[in-house]
């Protein structure tokens, strides 16, 4: 029993571990707050149409497309630490290049060029995390990572909803600078961490695998795996549907309260909230609930919320909007850490960062496609319907996986049992 505690607590304990975290937990809070900003300036200051707001996540998704594959390569092969430091630096410097935007046509590019950057940064971390992390402590970090990034979905929506009432939106885009070099101190600060040579034990210092290699290693690996390819496929079919109103949501809060700018922001710290309730609750339950049932259950929810945000009329009470923020919150939380962890859980750690590159790579396709199916459908049929009808699609791929995940990822029942053998 001694020794079971020891190894639930020892991760806090973990100097290097808690160091990269609170770098990430800095970024992700500066990330929510500059999101939140763009998507007001560009739709409430500038008023965009929807489908130029539809050309934000196109032009932060296309970078992923072209180098997220490769990214992931480069995280595995290289020095995890430093590519971070690097990725924090250069996204603080575009990030200030931001507040000199006029228009869409200087705002995209930097976007882009920002979003390349990033490609490098999230199989880097994911990967430093897989190495500095035990394998019975792989479901505690995915929590607490999920944790980080759900709860930056309330103190900076939050706090910039605040900042947008009284301040302008470039105010908002500036914190995200200065906490992404709050981010780069505190990498900065991390000493003894293993050397590149111990990051990938597997393969000798002479032998240079070449990136194509290693490449064409990682989605032969992944395409290999049926609970991977499974799960790979079950998270970009409902990214697919999530994605086309996402960007969307400041087209329907313009219809609902043309003149609340923050009531996207309440939104958003809402879900937040019902994030991170449901990651810790279900933290506790993790012997009882199924990740079948975590991973069907949240696209029901996320789908839920969805429609019931396109019903939602002009003088309806901004209690709703917080109610489905708030359910949409737990069904993200309740599906992100599951999928995360399981995709941890069946990658060695040597190909953590390609399979995480992968994912990206796909996931950003997804961002091509969905926001401008998304763009022209809201200008065709208005926001409130597509809202209706892409949540009602969320909903039926959360029965699917209810009804199939047994069979979809029949490997689950064993993961579970071990993290039940390792908790006792």
């Amino acid at each position: 029993m001694e020794a079971s505690l020891k190894q639930g607590t020892s991760l806090l304990h973990n100097k290097v571990y808690m160091h990269v975290y609170s770098a990430f937990a800095t970024a992700s809070f500066g990330d929510w707050f500059d999101s939140l900003a763009i998507q007001v300036l560009v739709g409430y200051r500038w008023q965009a149409s929807p489908l130029m707001l539809a050309l934000i996540p196109v032009a932060i998704a296309l970078p992923s497309i072209l180098f997220g594959s490769v990214a992931g390569v480069a995280a595995d092969r290289l020095n995890k630490l430093k590519l971070m430091r690097v990725c924090d630096l250069l996204t603080a410097f575009l990030t200030v290049l931001l507040l000199f935007a006029p228009d869409m046509a200087w705002l995209l590019p930097l976007l882009a060029l920002r979003s390349a950057i990033s490609t490098v940064n999230m199989p880097a971390q994911q990967s430093l995390t897989r190495s500095i992390v035990r394998e019975d402590q792989l479901l505690q970090a995915s929590s607490l990572n999920g944790l980080v990034n759900q709860g930056s979905k309330i103190a900076g929506p939050l706090l910039g909803g605040l900042a947008l009432m009284l301040l302008t939106p470039q105010w908002c885009i500036l914190l995200n600078a200065l906490l992404r070099g709050c981010s780069y101190l505190l990498l900065l600060s991390v000493r003894n961490i293993p050397t590149e040579e111990n990051y990938v034990p597997e393969a000798p210092a002479e032998e240079r695998v070449p990136l194509r290699t290693m490449w064409k290693e990682g989605w032969s690996f992944m395409l290999g795996s049926r609970i991977l390819l499974n799960m790979m496929l079950f998270g970009l079919a409902g990214a697919l549907a999530i994605q086309v109103i996402d960007f969307q949501f400041t087209s329907l809060f313009r219809e609902y309260s043309p003149g609340g700018e923050s009531v996207l922001g309440w939104m958003v710290a809402a879900s937040g909230i019902g994030a991170v309730l449901t990651i810790v609750v279900l933290g506790k339950l993790s012997q009882a609930i199924s990740y079948t049932w975590r991973l069907g259950m949240g696209y029901v929810l996320i789908g839920a919320s969805v429609a019931g945000l396109g019903l939602l009329q002009p003088g309806d009470s901004v209690v709703w909007v917080f109610v489905l923020g708030f359910v949409l919150g737990m069904g993200n939380g309740s599906f992100m850490v599951a999928f995360n962890y399981l995709l941890q859980k069946e990658t060695p750690p040597h190909m953590t960062g390609r399979v995480f590159g992968i994912q990206n790579t796909l996931l950003s396709a997804v961002l091509i496609i969905a926001p401008l199916m998304g763009g022209l459908l809201v200008e065709f049929a208005g926001p409130a319907r597509i809202f209706i009808i892409f949540g009602i699609i969320q909903v039926i791929l959360g029965l699917i996986g209810l009804l199939f995940g047994r069979v979809l990822w029949r490997e689950t029942k064993q993961v579970e049992a071990s993290t039940v053998e390792q908790a006792s």
